[in-house]
Protein backbone atom coordinates (compact mmCIF):
# COMPACT_ATOMS: atom_id res chain seq x y z
CA UNK A 1 0.00 0.00 0.00
CA UNK A 2 1.99 2.94 1.15
CA UNK A 3 3.18 0.92 -0.17
CA UNK A 4 4.30 -0.32 -3.10
CA UNK A 5 3.94 2.38 -2.85
CA UNK A 6 2.94 2.64 -1.21
CA UNK A 7 5.94 1.40 -1.98
CA UNK A 8 5.50 4.37 -1.80
CA UNK A 9 6.81 6.64 -2.76
CA UNK A 10 6.48 10.05 -2.96
CA UNK A 11 8.23 12.20 -5.37
CA UNK A 12 11.40 11.67 -3.32
CA UNK A 13 11.91 8.37 -3.49
CA UNK A 14 15.58 6.90 -4.29
CA UNK A 15 15.53 4.07 -6.96
CA UNK A 16 18.01 2.18 -7.96
CA UNK A 17 18.81 0.00 -11.75
CA UNK A 18 20.34 -2.77 -11.40
CA UNK A 19 22.52 -4.91 -13.84
CA UNK A 20 23.78 -8.30 -13.09
CA UNK A 21 27.08 -8.58 -14.66
CA UNK A 22 30.58 -10.68 -14.13
CA UNK A 23 33.09 -10.40 -11.53
CA UNK A 24 35.89 -10.46 -14.19
CA UNK A 25 34.44 -10.03 -17.67
CA UNK A 26 33.60 -6.55 -18.30
CA UNK A 27 31.19 -5.86 -21.70
CA UNK A 28 32.59 -3.57 -24.15
CA UNK A 29 29.40 -0.85 -24.70
CA UNK A 30 28.94 1.34 -27.93
CA UNK A 31 28.52 4.26 -25.14
CA UNK A 32 29.54 5.81 -22.29
CA UNK A 33 28.82 4.64 -19.02
CA UNK A 34 27.40 7.69 -16.82
CA UNK A 35 30.12 9.13 -14.63
CA UNK A 36 30.83 7.74 -11.36
CA UNK A 37 33.32 6.89 -8.24
CA UNK A 38 36.45 5.37 -9.14
CA UNK A 39 35.79 1.68 -8.25
CA UNK A 40 38.30 -1.07 -6.62
CA UNK A 41 39.40 -4.16 -8.11
CA UNK A 42 36.54 -6.84 -7.70
CA UNK A 43 34.43 -4.95 -4.29
CA UNK A 44 34.10 -1.90 -6.85
CA UNK A 45 32.57 0.85 -4.90
CA UNK A 46 31.56 -1.24 -1.82
CA UNK A 47 33.75 0.76 0.93
CA UNK A 48 32.58 3.74 0.35
CA UNK A 49 29.38 3.28 1.06
CA UNK A 50 27.23 3.75 3.91
CA UNK A 51 25.34 0.71 4.00
CA UNK A 52 23.31 1.84 6.53
CA UNK A 53 22.09 4.89 4.90
CA UNK A 54 23.01 4.12 1.33
CA UNK A 55 21.04 6.47 0.09
CA UNK A 56 23.47 9.67 1.40
CA UNK A 57 26.29 7.92 -0.11
CA UNK A 58 23.92 7.91 -3.39
CA UNK A 59 23.46 11.76 -3.33
CA UNK A 60 26.94 12.50 -2.46
CA UNK A 61 28.27 10.68 -5.66
CA UNK A 62 26.03 12.89 -7.19
CA UNK A 63 27.36 16.19 -5.72
CA UNK A 64 31.24 14.93 -5.69
CA UNK A 65 30.37 14.23 -9.49
CA UNK A 66 29.28 17.60 -10.63
CA UNK A 67 31.93 19.46 -8.84
CA UNK A 68 34.69 17.26 -10.33
CA UNK A 69 33.95 17.48 -14.09
CA UNK A 70 32.41 20.31 -16.39
CA UNK A 71 29.11 20.63 -15.47
CA UNK A 72 28.46 23.29 -18.17
CA UNK A 73 29.22 20.70 -21.07
CA UNK A 74 27.02 17.97 -19.51
CA UNK A 75 23.92 19.42 -18.43
CA UNK A 76 22.87 15.87 -16.10
CA UNK A 77 26.62 16.07 -14.82
CA UNK A 78 25.30 14.12 -10.93
CA UNK A 79 22.22 13.41 -11.65
CA UNK A 80 22.46 10.13 -13.34
CA UNK A 81 25.74 8.16 -11.62
CA UNK A 82 27.11 4.83 -12.46
CA UNK A 83 28.39 2.59 -9.30
CA UNK A 84 29.54 -1.30 -9.05
CA UNK A 85 29.26 -3.28 -6.02
CA UNK A 86 31.07 -6.56 -5.78
CA UNK A 87 30.08 -7.13 -9.55
CA UNK A 88 26.47 -5.62 -9.98
CA UNK A 89 26.15 -2.60 -11.46
CA UNK A 90 24.17 -0.05 -10.09
CA UNK A 91 22.31 3.15 -11.79
CA UNK A 92 21.20 6.17 -9.31
CA UNK A 93 18.87 8.79 -10.54
CA UNK A 94 18.97 11.64 -8.80
CA UNK A 95 16.73 13.91 -10.50
CA UNK A 96 12.63 13.38 -10.95
CA UNK A 97 12.97 14.90 -14.51
CA UNK A 98 14.91 12.09 -15.49
CA UNK A 99 13.30 9.13 -13.07
CA UNK A 100 9.58 10.51 -15.60
CA UNK A 101 11.85 10.04 -18.61
CA UNK A 102 12.79 6.22 -18.30
CA UNK A 103 10.42 4.62 -15.77
CA UNK A 104 6.93 6.69 -17.58
CA UNK A 105 7.71 7.17 -20.98
CA UNK A 106 10.18 4.41 -21.25
CA UNK A 107 7.98 2.09 -18.80
CA UNK A 108 7.98 -1.17 -21.44
CA UNK A 109 11.32 -1.41 -21.18
CA UNK A 110 12.21 -0.27 -17.15
CA UNK A 111 9.25 -2.17 -15.44
CA UNK A 112 10.67 -4.98 -14.19
CA UNK A 113 12.24 -5.61 -11.21
CA UNK A 114 16.00 -7.48 -10.56
CA UNK A 115 16.28 -10.78 -8.94
CA UNK A 116 17.57 -10.31 -5.26
CA UNK A 117 18.45 -13.05 -3.84
CA UNK A 118 17.89 -11.93 -0.05
CA UNK A 119 14.52 -11.58 -0.87
CA UNK A 120 13.91 -14.92 -2.21
CA UNK A 121 16.21 -16.47 0.41
CA UNK A 122 13.95 -14.68 3.22
CA UNK A 123 10.80 -16.29 1.54
CA UNK A 124 9.73 -12.99 0.82
CA UNK A 125 9.31 -13.61 -3.01
CA UNK A 126 5.22 -13.20 -2.85
CA UNK A 127 5.84 -9.51 -2.26
CA UNK A 128 3.87 -7.92 -5.46
CA UNK A 129 6.38 -5.14 -5.23
CA UNK A 130 9.17 -7.29 -6.08
CA UNK A 131 7.87 -9.26 -8.82
CA UNK A 132 9.29 -9.06 -12.31
CA UNK A 133 7.00 -8.25 -15.19
CA UNK A 134 5.14 -11.01 -16.12
CA UNK A 135 1.92 -13.39 -15.83
CA UNK A 136 2.00 -13.72 -12.26
CA UNK A 137 2.50 -9.71 -12.05
CA UNK A 138 -0.68 -8.96 -14.25
CA UNK A 139 -2.66 -11.49 -11.74
CA UNK A 140 -1.56 -9.81 -8.61
CA UNK A 141 -2.39 -5.96 -10.42
CA UNK A 142 -6.05 -7.40 -11.05
CA UNK A 143 -6.98 -8.79 -7.83
CA UNK A 144 -5.17 -5.10 -6.09
CA UNK A 145 -7.71 -2.94 -8.51
CA UNK A 146 -11.13 -5.24 -7.92
CA UNK A 147 -10.48 -4.86 -4.65
CA UNK A 148 -9.10 -1.91 -3.57
CA UNK A 149 -9.90 0.41 -6.33
CA UNK A 150 -12.02 4.11 -5.34
CA UNK A 151 -15.20 2.75 -5.22
CA UNK A 152 -14.43 -0.07 -3.17
CA UNK A 153 -12.76 2.08 -0.49
CA UNK A 154 -15.43 3.96 -0.14
CA UNK A 155 -17.03 1.61 2.10
CA UNK A 156 -14.32 1.58 4.33
CA UNK A 157 -14.51 5.27 5.10
CA UNK A 158 -16.52 4.87 8.84
CA UNK A 159 -13.53 2.26 9.63
CA UNK A 160 -11.22 4.70 8.73
CA UNK A 161 -12.90 7.40 11.33
CA UNK A 162 -13.38 5.04 14.24
CA UNK A 163 -9.47 4.18 14.19
CA UNK A 164 -8.14 7.34 13.22
CA UNK A 165 -10.22 8.49 16.86
CA UNK A 166 -9.03 5.86 18.59
CA UNK A 167 -5.70 7.24 17.59
CA UNK A 168 -6.38 10.66 18.98
CA UNK A 169 -6.83 9.25 22.36
CA UNK A 170 -4.40 6.72 22.81
CA UNK A 171 -1.81 9.76 21.50
CA UNK A 172 -3.63 12.39 24.37
CA UNK A 173 -2.49 9.31 26.57
CA UNK A 174 0.90 8.25 25.56
CA UNK A 175 3.44 7.19 27.90
CA UNK A 176 6.06 5.49 25.05
CA UNK A 177 6.99 5.99 21.90
CA UNK A 178 5.17 7.30 18.85
CA UNK A 179 5.81 4.59 16.89
CA UNK A 180 3.90 2.33 18.94
CA UNK A 181 0.95 4.49 18.74
CA UNK A 182 1.19 5.22 14.71
CA UNK A 183 1.31 1.28 14.17
CA UNK A 184 -1.31 0.99 16.80
CA UNK A 185 -3.40 2.98 13.95
CA UNK A 186 -2.27 1.05 11.45
CA UNK A 187 -1.65 -2.17 12.21
CA UNK A 188 -5.42 -3.17 13.18
CA UNK A 189 -6.60 -1.23 10.77
CA UNK A 190 -5.24 -2.89 7.44
CA UNK A 191 -5.85 -6.21 9.17
CA UNK A 192 -9.52 -5.17 9.78
CA UNK A 193 -9.94 -4.00 6.08
CA UNK A 194 -8.01 -6.94 4.36
CA UNK A 195 -9.16 -9.97 6.67
CA UNK A 196 -11.97 -8.69 8.64
CA UNK A 197 -9.65 -9.49 11.78
CA UNK A 198 -9.99 -7.60 14.89
CA UNK A 199 -6.55 -7.60 16.41
CA UNK A 200 -6.55 -7.74 20.14
CA UNK A 201 -4.31 -4.93 21.42
CA UNK A 202 -0.79 -3.83 20.56
CA UNK A 203 0.28 -7.59 21.47
CA UNK A 204 -2.03 -9.45 19.63
CA UNK A 205 -0.23 -12.77 18.30
CA UNK A 206 -0.90 -12.20 14.89
CA UNK A 207 0.53 -8.57 14.67
CA UNK A 208 3.38 -9.30 16.62
CA UNK A 209 4.56 -11.48 13.92
CA UNK A 210 3.90 -9.49 11.24
CA UNK A 211 5.79 -7.05 12.72
CA UNK A 212 8.65 -8.93 13.20
CA UNK A 213 8.61 -10.27 9.65
CA UNK A 214 8.69 -6.35 8.60
CA UNK A 215 11.53 -5.75 10.28
CA UNK A 216 13.66 -8.53 9.36
CA UNK A 217 12.67 -7.72 5.33
CA UNK A 218 12.94 -3.59 5.69
CA UNK A 219 17.02 -4.33 6.92
CA UNK A 220 17.96 -7.19 4.28
CA UNK A 221 15.93 -6.45 0.88
CA UNK A 222 18.64 -3.93 -0.55
CA UNK A 223 21.15 -4.11 -3.77
CA UNK A 224 23.99 -3.66 -1.37
CA UNK A 225 22.94 -6.56 1.01
CA UNK A 226 21.81 -9.18 -2.33
CA UNK A 227 25.13 -8.36 -3.89
CA UNK A 228 27.39 -10.45 -2.47
CA UNK A 229 24.86 -13.31 -3.01
CA UNK A 230 24.96 -12.63 -6.33
CA UNK A 231 28.86 -11.79 -6.91
CA UNK A 232 29.61 -15.19 -4.76
CA UNK A 233 26.44 -17.86 -4.82
CA UNK A 234 28.57 -20.40 -2.66
CA UNK A 235 27.59 -18.08 0.51
CA UNK A 236 23.50 -19.67 0.12
CA UNK A 237 24.88 -22.89 0.72
CA UNK A 238 26.29 -21.49 4.33
CA UNK A 239 23.76 -21.47 7.69
CA UNK A 240 22.25 -18.33 7.75
CA UNK A 241 23.37 -17.68 11.60
CA UNK A 242 26.96 -17.32 10.14
CA UNK A 243 26.27 -14.15 8.55
CA UNK A 244 25.42 -12.29 11.80
CA UNK A 245 22.79 -9.10 12.48
CA UNK A 246 19.30 -9.20 9.95
CA UNK A 247 20.52 -11.64 7.49
CA UNK A 248 21.28 -14.17 10.70
CA UNK A 249 16.98 -14.50 10.62
CA UNK A 250 16.65 -15.16 6.99
CA UNK A 251 15.50 -18.76 8.18
CA UNK A 252 13.03 -17.02 10.54
CA UNK A 253 11.57 -14.88 7.93
CA UNK A 254 11.07 -17.82 5.40
CA UNK A 255 8.85 -19.41 8.43
CA UNK A 256 7.13 -16.65 9.46
CA UNK A 257 5.82 -15.58 5.81
CA UNK A 258 4.43 -18.73 5.61
CA UNK A 259 2.22 -18.68 8.42
CA UNK A 260 1.56 -15.37 7.76
CA UNK A 261 0.21 -15.96 4.21
CA UNK A 262 -1.72 -19.19 5.17
CA UNK A 263 -3.06 -18.72 8.74
CA UNK A 264 -5.66 -15.59 8.43
CA UNK A 265 -6.14 -16.21 4.94
CA UNK A 266 -7.49 -19.91 6.05
CA UNK A 267 -9.22 -18.23 9.24
CA UNK A 268 -11.49 -16.19 6.92
CA UNK A 269 -11.97 -18.91 4.64
CA UNK A 270 -12.95 -21.06 7.44
CA UNK A 271 -15.69 -18.81 8.72
CA UNK A 272 -17.57 -17.88 5.33
CA UNK A 273 -17.92 -21.94 5.04
CA UNK A 274 -19.35 -21.79 8.89
CA UNK A 275 -21.55 -19.33 7.77
CA UNK A 276 -23.01 -20.79 4.43
CA UNK A 277 -23.47 -23.80 7.02
CA UNK A 278 -25.90 -22.22 8.94
CA UNK A 279 -27.27 -19.90 6.26
CA UNK A 280 -26.06 -17.00 7.40
CA UNK A 281 -27.18 -13.78 5.96
CA UNK A 282 -24.75 -11.70 7.64
CA UNK A 283 -22.26 -11.41 5.06
CA UNK A 284 -18.45 -11.17 6.24
CA UNK A 285 -16.90 -7.28 4.56
CA UNK A 286 -13.26 -7.36 3.77
CA UNK A 287 -11.10 -7.41 1.12
CA UNK A 288 -10.11 -11.24 1.22
CA UNK A 289 -13.57 -12.26 2.08
CA UNK A 290 -15.41 -10.37 -0.88
CA UNK A 291 -12.67 -12.07 -2.92
CA UNK A 292 -13.87 -15.61 -1.60
CA UNK A 293 -17.40 -14.74 -1.88
CA UNK A 294 -16.77 -15.10 -5.67
CA UNK A 295 -15.75 -18.48 -7.18
CA UNK A 296 -12.03 -18.53 -7.99
CA UNK A 297 -9.61 -21.77 -8.29
CA UNK A 298 -6.15 -22.18 -6.28
CA UNK A 299 -3.91 -20.88 -8.31
CA UNK A 300 -5.95 -17.47 -7.41
CA UNK A 301 -6.40 -18.24 -3.87
CA UNK A 302 -2.32 -18.39 -3.86
CA UNK A 303 -2.30 -14.98 -5.40
CA UNK A 304 -4.95 -13.48 -2.94
CA UNK A 305 -2.38 -14.77 -0.53
CA UNK A 306 0.13 -13.09 -1.49
CA UNK A 307 -1.96 -9.80 -2.37
CA UNK A 308 -3.07 -9.53 1.35
CA UNK A 309 -0.25 -9.79 3.20
CA UNK A 310 2.08 -7.46 0.74
CA UNK A 311 -0.98 -5.32 1.28
CA UNK A 312 -0.58 -5.55 5.13
CA UNK A 313 3.57 -5.93 5.32
CA UNK A 314 3.98 -2.65 3.16
CA UNK A 315 1.25 -0.64 4.26
CA UNK A 316 1.85 -0.68 8.58
CA UNK A 317 5.14 0.51 8.56
CA UNK A 318 4.78 2.89 5.66
CA UNK A 319 1.90 4.87 6.81
CA UNK A 320 3.24 4.91 10.24
CA UNK A 321 5.96 6.08 9.17
CA UNK A 322 4.65 8.98 7.19
CA UNK A 323 2.03 9.56 10.59
CA UNK A 324 5.85 9.91 12.59
CA UNK A 325 7.15 12.44 10.35
CA UNK A 326 3.82 14.48 10.10
CA UNK A 327 3.87 15.01 13.71
CA UNK A 328 7.89 15.65 13.62
CA UNK A 329 6.82 18.48 10.87
CA UNK A 330 3.87 19.61 13.31
CA UNK A 331 6.61 19.98 16.36
CA UNK A 332 9.04 21.98 14.08
CA UNK A 333 6.91 24.14 12.05
CA UNK A 334 4.20 25.16 13.88
CA UNK A 335 2.82 27.93 11.74
CA UNK A 336 2.05 25.46 9.28
CA UNK A 337 -0.06 23.29 11.71
CA UNK A 338 -1.41 26.54 12.93
CA UNK A 339 -2.66 27.24 9.14
CA UNK A 340 -3.63 23.90 8.83
CA UNK A 341 -5.67 23.95 11.74
CA UNK A 342 -7.46 27.10 10.44
CA UNK A 343 -8.23 25.84 7.24
CA UNK A 344 -9.79 22.90 9.14
CA UNK A 345 -12.08 25.21 11.34
CA UNK A 346 -13.00 27.25 7.97
CA UNK A 347 -14.36 23.69 6.55
CA UNK A 348 -15.52 21.81 9.16
CA UNK A 349 -17.96 22.50 11.34
CA UNK A 350 -17.04 23.15 15.25
CA UNK A 351 -18.64 20.29 16.66
CA UNK A 352 -18.04 17.63 13.73
CA UNK A 353 -14.64 15.49 12.91
CA UNK A 354 -13.35 16.36 9.77
CA UNK A 355 -14.16 13.68 7.26
CA UNK A 356 -13.29 12.40 3.84
CA UNK A 357 -16.30 14.18 2.38
CA UNK A 358 -14.80 17.33 3.49
CA UNK A 359 -10.99 16.68 1.72
CA UNK A 360 -12.04 18.88 -1.35
CA UNK A 361 -12.10 21.60 1.22
CA UNK A 362 -8.77 21.36 2.59
CA UNK A 363 -6.05 21.38 0.24
CA UNK A 364 -3.88 22.93 2.47
CA UNK A 365 -3.77 19.97 4.66
CA UNK A 366 -3.02 17.28 1.58
CA UNK A 367 -0.47 19.96 0.80
CA UNK A 368 1.08 18.87 4.10
CA UNK A 369 1.04 15.75 3.50
CA UNK A 370 2.90 15.80 -0.17
CA UNK A 371 5.44 17.83 1.86
CA UNK A 372 5.75 15.38 4.40
CA UNK A 373 6.54 12.49 1.25
CA UNK A 374 8.84 14.78 -0.19
CA UNK A 375 10.69 15.89 3.18
CA UNK A 376 11.78 12.81 4.40
CA UNK A 377 10.56 10.17 2.18
CA UNK A 378 9.54 6.76 4.16
CA UNK A 379 11.57 4.62 1.67
CA UNK A 380 14.37 6.65 0.35
CA UNK A 381 15.84 3.46 -1.79
CA UNK A 382 12.65 2.87 -3.62
CA UNK A 383 12.36 -0.64 -5.21
CA UNK A 384 14.81 -1.68 -7.47
CA UNK A 385 13.39 -1.59 -11.12
CA UNK A 386 15.46 -3.46 -13.92
CA UNK A 387 16.24 -2.67 -17.97
CA UNK A 388 14.81 -5.00 -19.92
CA UNK A 389 17.07 -4.17 -22.82
CA UNK A 390 20.18 -1.82 -22.82
CA UNK A 391 18.89 1.95 -23.51
CA UNK A 392 20.55 4.51 -24.11
CA UNK A 393 20.11 8.04 -22.40
CA UNK A 394 21.62 11.67 -22.94
CA UNK A 395 24.56 9.84 -24.67
CA UNK A 396 24.59 7.90 -21.61
CA UNK A 397 24.68 3.66 -21.91
CA UNK A 398 22.30 2.05 -19.79
CA UNK A 399 23.08 -1.78 -19.32
CA UNK A 400 20.22 -4.40 -19.70
CA UNK A 401 19.58 -5.76 -16.55
CA UNK A 402 19.15 -1.35 -11.59
CA UNK A 403 17.69 3.31 -10.54
CA UNK A 404 17.50 6.53 -7.46
CA UNK A 405 15.53 10.05 -6.95
CA UNK A 406 16.46 11.79 -3.87
CA UNK A 407 15.25 15.31 -2.84
CA UNK A 408 16.12 17.45 -6.77
CA UNK A 409 16.99 20.99 -6.18
CA UNK A 410 16.09 22.14 -9.61
CA UNK A 411 12.49 20.52 -8.86
CA UNK A 412 12.10 21.75 -5.28
CA UNK A 413 14.90 24.83 -4.27
CA UNK A 414 16.05 24.81 -0.46
CA UNK A 415 14.91 21.31 -0.73
CA UNK A 416 15.56 20.37 3.19
CA UNK A 417 13.14 22.96 3.94
CA UNK A 418 9.56 21.79 4.94
CA UNK A 419 7.15 23.85 2.89
CA UNK A 420 3.62 22.43 2.22
CA UNK A 421 3.29 25.68 -0.44
CA UNK A 422 5.33 24.15 -2.86
CA UNK A 423 2.28 21.77 -3.70
CA UNK A 424 0.01 24.79 -4.24
CA UNK A 425 -1.08 26.93 -6.99
CA UNK A 426 -1.29 30.62 -6.52
CA UNK A 427 -4.91 30.33 -5.91
CA UNK A 428 -4.62 28.05 -3.11
CA UNK A 429 -5.21 24.69 -5.26
CA UNK A 430 -2.99 21.29 -5.78
CA UNK A 431 -0.30 21.52 -8.51
CA UNK A 432 -0.69 17.47 -8.04
CA UNK A 433 -3.27 15.05 -7.27
CA UNK A 434 -2.44 12.90 -4.35
CA UNK A 435 -3.22 9.87 -5.53
CA UNK A 436 -0.28 10.33 -8.69
CA UNK A 437 2.04 9.20 -6.10
CA UNK A 438 0.80 6.03 -4.92
CA UNK A 439 0.74 2.47 -7.03
CA UNK A 440 -0.56 -0.61 -5.17
CA UNK A 441 -3.54 0.37 -2.18
CA UNK A 442 -3.12 3.95 -2.91
CA UNK A 443 -6.50 5.04 -1.99
CA UNK A 444 -6.48 2.65 1.16
CA UNK A 445 -3.06 4.50 1.78
CA UNK A 446 -4.28 8.21 1.18
CA UNK A 447 -7.26 7.93 2.94
CA UNK A 448 -6.02 6.27 5.87
CA UNK A 449 -3.11 8.54 5.80
CA UNK A 450 -5.54 11.63 5.60
CA UNK A 451 -8.26 10.52 8.28
CA UNK A 452 -5.69 10.17 10.71
CA UNK A 453 -3.68 13.58 10.27
CA UNK A 454 -7.15 15.15 9.66
CA UNK A 455 -8.34 14.49 12.92
CA UNK A 456 -5.12 14.90 15.10
CA UNK A 457 -5.24 18.51 13.95
CA UNK A 458 -8.75 18.74 14.65
CA UNK A 459 -8.46 17.79 18.52
CA UNK A 460 -4.58 18.26 19.34
CA UNK A 461 -2.07 21.12 19.55
CA UNK A 462 1.55 19.23 19.03
CA UNK A 463 4.01 21.28 20.57
CA UNK A 464 7.47 20.73 22.25
CA UNK A 465 7.33 18.77 26.01
CA UNK A 466 8.77 20.92 28.98
CA UNK A 467 11.44 19.54 31.37
CA UNK A 468 10.79 19.93 35.15
CA UNK A 469 12.05 23.78 34.86
CA UNK A 470 9.04 23.92 32.51
CA UNK A 471 11.55 24.70 29.60
CA UNK A 472 11.25 23.51 26.34
CA UNK A 473 13.23 20.50 25.30
CA UNK A 474 14.43 20.89 21.72
CA UNK A 475 13.48 18.41 19.19
CA UNK A 476 16.74 16.82 17.59
CA UNK A 477 14.68 14.88 14.54
CA UNK A 478 16.81 11.30 14.02
CA UNK A 479 15.94 8.78 11.34
CA UNK A 480 16.11 4.85 11.28
CA UNK A 481 17.73 2.78 8.88
CA UNK A 482 16.19 0.02 6.53
CA UNK A 483 13.97 0.08 3.55
CA UNK A 484 11.84 2.01 5.17
CA UNK A 485 13.18 4.73 7.10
Amino acid sequence: MLFTHILALGISCIIALVVALGLTRRRVYPSPLPPGPRPLPILGNALQLDTKRPWLTYTEWGKDIWLLLDSISYLNIGKIVYSRILGIDLIIINSETIARELLDKRSANYSTRPVIRTNELAGLSFNTVFLPYDETLRRHRKIFHQVLKAEVSVSYHEMYSRHANDLVINLLNATSDLRQQTEAYMAPLIMAVTYGYLAHGHEDPFLTRARELIHIGENIVSPDKAAMFTAFPFLEKLPFWCFGGALALMGRSRELAQQLLNEPFDAVKAQIVRLRRVADGNALHSLVADFLSQAHDDADEETMKAVALTGYATGIDTTAAALQAFLLAMVLYPDVQARARVEIDQAVKHDKMPRLDDRVSLPYLDAILLEVLRWHPIAPLGIPHATSNDDVYDGYFIPKGLKALSRDEDMFPDASRFDPSRHLTVDGKLKDPFVNHFAFGRWFAECSLWTAASAILAVLRIDHAKDSNGERIEVKPQFGTGLVM
